[in-house]
């Protein structure tokens, strides 16, 4: 029996992996973001006993598996009613929710918005690779109109969903963007970790088999230079970036354009990141590449009621009530009738 004297044993990144074999596809991008994973719950001094991960269906949901935590492997497009539930029955847990675009977006959509409008206190990362990949290669709701695909051979003609936009208009109350092999994406987890009630965090991702580099821009393969198509924002700072930062992004009639620093443009001319403003959130959320660099780090951050202390209100005020009531009352209670034999 452990005392409460006792000092817990430090936790290492290696602590936080289970003995299951990790099976994804060589080269997935999966791999980059749980080593980064297993080293923000070490960071965070997190303890395995206290966390769970929850997953739908999809590469990206065989996360639980490889995890040393306790983990619950869900059906396609629920694992944010499930975390929400072990959210609320245990508020004291560590819970993350892993999904991607198509189980997250696409038969999970209803469910990821409701999840991210009530501000459970959950940490969704939500790997975006454009595709699908477990089933094959079909277009998924995040893919690029003309996507072709087994199930678009033609070429799609569905317009993309954008994971940040729709996080901002469901009033998520924190949302951030990272890609899976770039140097922000532990100080993303670990600040999203931080954050009381729900996080989301959009991940690219690479499938290197049926969508290689669709993200090439962003992590500089196939000669692109990624600093000149990242935006990384920075709290109170002006939006630069590029490769010698000398381009940046200033706002002109209300709509946002890139601009060359000098020739009269100044620091003072760009956009400065608040990540407390919502309106701004939406704006960056709506930067695509090519046109502008597209935005890594927190999008949003706001400090909201959670909806499992809510609960836990409501559930003592009703006690506080009706210290008598009692279920069976409940059920019997109202208009019934009785079925006899």
């Amino acid at each position: 029996m452990i005392s409460q004297n006792t000092p817990l044993a430090v936790l290492k990144p290696k602590d936080f992996a289970s003995d299951q074999d990790v099976r994804w596809c060589p080269g997935c991008g999966d791999y980059a973001i749980l080593k980064q994973t297993q080293k923000v719950l070490a960071n965070l001094g997190s303890r395995r006993e206290n966390t769970v991960f929850v997953a739908g269906i999809g590469c990206s949901s065989r996360f639980p598996y490889y995890m040393g935590t306790y983990g619950f492997h869900t059906i396609h497009g629920r694992g944010a009613a499930v975390a929400t539930g072990v959210k609320i029955a245990n508020p004291e847990l560590d819970v993350w929710l892993v999904t991607g675009d198509g189980d997250g977006l696409s038969i999970g959509g209803n469910h990821l918005m409701h999840a991210l409008r009530r501000n459970v206190g959950l940490n969704i990362m939500l790997f975006n690779n454009r595709i699908y990949g477990l089933t094959k290669g079909q277009y998924s709701p995040t893919s690029e109109q003309g996507k072709k695909t087994p199930s678009t051979p033609m070429g799609s003609i569905d317009p993309p969903l954008s994971p940040l936009s729709i996080a901002v208009a469901a009033e998520a109350s924190f949302v951030a963007r990272s890609v899976d092999v770039d140097k922000s994406l532990t100080d993303v987890l670990e600040t999203a970790a931080k954050h009381p009630g729900t996080s989301l965090v959009e991940i690219y991702q690479d499938c290197n088999v049926f969508n290689h580099e669709a993200f090439a821009y962003a992590t500089g393969r196939r000669g692109f230079e990624k600093e000149d198509h990242v935006l990384r924002l920075e709290a109170g700072q002006p939006m630069i970036f590029g490769k010698d930062r000398d381009k940046g992004i200033r706002l002109t009639d209300l709509k946002p354009e890139v601009v060359q620093l000098g020739d009269g443009v100044s620091e003072a001319d760009l956009l400065v990141h608040d990540p407390s403003d919502h309106c701004l959130a939406f704006l960056l959320s709506r930067l695509r590449h090519p046109e502008f660099p597209e935005p890594v780090g927190v999008i949003y951050a706001a400090e909201k009621p959670r909806y499992e202390e809510l609960v836990a209100g409501q559930v003592a005020e009703a006690r506080e009530r009706r210290p008598d009531a009692n279920l069976r009352d409940l059920l019997h209670a109202g208009e019934t009738f009785t079925v006899e034999a």
